[in-house]
C-alpha cells in the first residue's frame, strides 16, 4: 500500500425516511443517543484500518484470477478477452495484478431525513510485465457510488444492506514501464468491468464491521445479583445534518429472566442541544429509579448497625444522656443496635445541576442480643437524604453517595413519646459511618450505558438537567 496514491470512492448510507410518531418513549424513559458523524466515519476508518477487508480484495485478485491480463486472466487463456476474445492479440501483455491498494481516507456528509454520503478517496496499483519486456507499474483513480439501505434485523438492530454499487475509473497513471495507446485503452476497459467486482465487496464488508458495532446497542448488562437491563432499539434512527439520533430503550429483567416495569416519570426530559463534533447520552431518571428498585426489592438497602461496626459507643448509656425517658428499665451500659428497613423504593431527584437520593426507612433502636430479638424501645419513621456525586465511565455512570441530614419521626415507643430531635445527631454518625459505606458498595453496579459505535464516554462532560444525566465526549 502507497500512502501517497490518492482516489476517491463515494458511499451513499440511505438511512431511511422514517421518524418515529411520538416521543413519549424516549423523552420520558429510554436513552437517547446522539452519534456525531465523525464518529461514523472513524468507524468506517477503523474497519479498514484494524481488519483484513484490504488485504482479502489483493489476495482474492492475485489467487484466483492469476492476474488481470495475464495466463488465466481476463485477457489470457480462457480469460474474458483471451482466446476466442476480442482482444486476443494482447497475450505479450501478462500477469497484471492488483497489488496495492491505498487505505482509503474517510470523509462524510450527513442528509438530514435521508441517510449519509460517504466518500472514500483511494487509489488501485497494479503491477505486471509490458509488451516490450521489463517491469510495468499503473495507478489507477477510482470512485466507488453505493447505495445502502437501513433495515431492521429479526434481532431489532439497525442493519445496513447494500442495495446498488457502481465504480468510476478516474485517471490511469503510467508510473513505470512502456505501454502502447491501443492496449492502454484495453487496460483501461478491463479495469471498468472488473473493478466493481472487486471493490463492491469492499463495500459489503466494512458495512458488516459498522452493523457489528451498532448491533452491540442491543446488549445485556448484568447488574450483578440484582437482575440485567436489555437494551434495545425502540425506533428506526433518525439523522440530522450533524449526528445520529438512536432512541434506546432498556428493559428491567430480574435474575430468572422475568420484565420488571418500575414507574416511569411523566415528565418528558427535554434535551439540550448537541454541539458539533461531540457525541451525547442522555441517561434518563428512569434508569437511576431501575437501579435503586432492584436494590431496595433484593433487601439491599436494609442494614443491622451493631457495637462493634461502630467506632463510637452505640450504648444506654450515650441515648440516656439524650433521651433518658426512652429506656424505660434498661440498666446504664447496655449494647444497642440501630435496624434498618427500607421498604419503599427511595426517590432520586436530578435537577439544577445536583443529584440527590432520598432513602425512606423504618429505625428501630432495641438492645443488642447476639442470639436473639428482643422488643425494640422505640421505632422511628426516618428519612436518609444523601448527596449523589456522579462520574462516567466507559460502561457506567458511577454513584458515590454522602449524607446530607437524616430527619426521623417517633412512630412507637416501649415507654412514652419523647423529642426525636434530640437523637438524630447521634443516629446520624452511625448513618454516616456504616450504613453509607454499605450503600456505596451496593452501588458499586452503577448505572449501566449502552454500548454506541465504541464510542467511549469515559473522558465525557458531565451534566445534571431535569430528570437526566447528560454525557458529552468529543469526537
Amino acid at each position: 500500500v502507497q500512502p501517497t496514491m490518492l482516489g476517491v470512492w463515494s458511499l451513499l448510507l440511505l438511512w431511511g425516511l422514517a421518524t418515529p410518531p411520538c416521543q413519549g418513549l424516549l423523552e420520558t424513559v429510554g436513552t437517547l443517543a446522539r452519534i456525531d458523524k465523525d464518529e461514523l466515519g472513524k468507524a468506517i476508518q477503523n474497519s479498514l484500518v484494524g481488519g483484513p477487508i484490504l488485504q482479502n480484495v489483493l489476495g482474492t485478485v492475485t489467487s484466483v484470477n492469476q492476474g488481470l491480463l495475464g495466463f488465466g486472466g481476463l485477457l489470457g487463456g480462457g480469460g474474458l478477452l483471451g482466446h476466442g476474445g476480442v482482444f486476443g492479440v494482447v497475450k505479450e501483455l501478462s500477469g497484471l495484478k492488483i497489488e496495492e491498494l491505498t487505505l482509503p481516507k474517510v470523509s462524510l456528509k450527513l442528509l438530514p431525513g435521508f441517510g449519509v454520503q460517504l466518500s472514500l478517496h483511494t487509489k488501485v496499483g497494479l503491477h505486471g510485465s509490458g509488451p516490450l519486456g521489463g517491469f510495468l507499474q499503473l495507478a489507477a483513480e477510482v470512485n466507488v457510488s453505493s447505495r445502502v439501505a437501513l433495515g431492521m434485523s429479526p434481532r431489532g438492530t439497525p442493519t445496513l444492506i447494500l442495495k446498488r454499487c457502481s465504480t468510476l475509473l478516474g485517471h490511469i497513471s503510467l508510473l513505470s514501464g512502456l505501454l502502447p495507446a491501443p492496449l492502454f485503452g484495453v487496460v483501461e476497459e478491463t479495469l471498468f468491468k472488473v473493478l466493481p467486482g472487486l471493490l463492491c465487496p469492499v463495500v459489503d464488508s466494512v458495512l458488516g464491521v459498522v452493523n457489528e458495532l451498532l448491533g452491540a446497542v442491543l446488549s445485556l448488562v448484568p447488574l450483578g445479583a440484582l437482575g440485567s437491563v436489555e437494551f434495545s432499539l425502540a425506533t428506526l434512527p433518525l439523522v440530522s445534518n450533524q449526528y445520529i439520533e438512536l432512541d434506546i430503550n432498556p428493559i428491567v429483567k430480574s435474575v430468572g429472566g422475568d420484565i420488571i416495569d418500575f414507574p416511569k416519570h411523566p415528565v418528558p426530559v427535554k434535551v439540550p442541544p448537541k454541539e458539533d463534533h461531540t457525541s451525547q447520552v442522555t441517561v434518563p431518571l428512569y434508569l437511576f429509579n431501575t437501579v435503586f428498585g432492584l436494590l431496595q426489592a433484593n433487601g439491599a438497602l436494609n442494614i443491622d448497625i451493631t457495637p462493634e461496626l461502630v467506632p463510637v459507643p452505640l450504648t444506654t448509656t450515650e441515648l440516656a444522656a439524650l433521651v433518658p425517658e426512652a429506656l424505660g428499665k434498661l440498666p446504664p451500659g447496655r449494647h444497642l443496635q440501630l435496624s434498618l428497613r427500607v421498604k419503599e423504593v427511595p426517590t432520586i431527584t436530578l435537577q439544577s445541576k445536583k443529584a440527590s437520593v432520598s432513602v425512606p426507612a423504618d429505625i428501630h433502636v432495641l438492645p443488642y442480643v447476639p442470639q436473639g430479638t428482643p422488643e425494640a424501645l422505640f421505632k422511628l419513621n426516618g428519612v436518609v437524604t444523601l448527596s449523589a456525586q456522579l462520574a462516567p465511565s466507559a460502561t457506567k455512570l458511577h454513584i458515590s453517595l454522602s449524607l446530607e441530614r437524616l430527619s426521623v419521626k417517633l412512630a412507637s415507643s416501649y415507654s412514652r413519646a419523647f423529642d426525636v430531635s434530640r437523637l438524630e445527631e447521634w443516629l446520624s454518625d452511625a448513618v454516616r459511618v456504616v450504613y453509607v459505606p454499605k450503600l456505596n458498595v451496593a452501588l458499586d453496579i452503577g448505572i449501566p450505558l449502552p454500548k454506541i459505535l465504541n464510542v467511549n464516554f469515559a473522558n465525557s462532560d458531565l451534566e445534571i438537567i431535569e430528570n437526566a444525566v447528560v454525557l458529552t465526549v468529543a469526537s
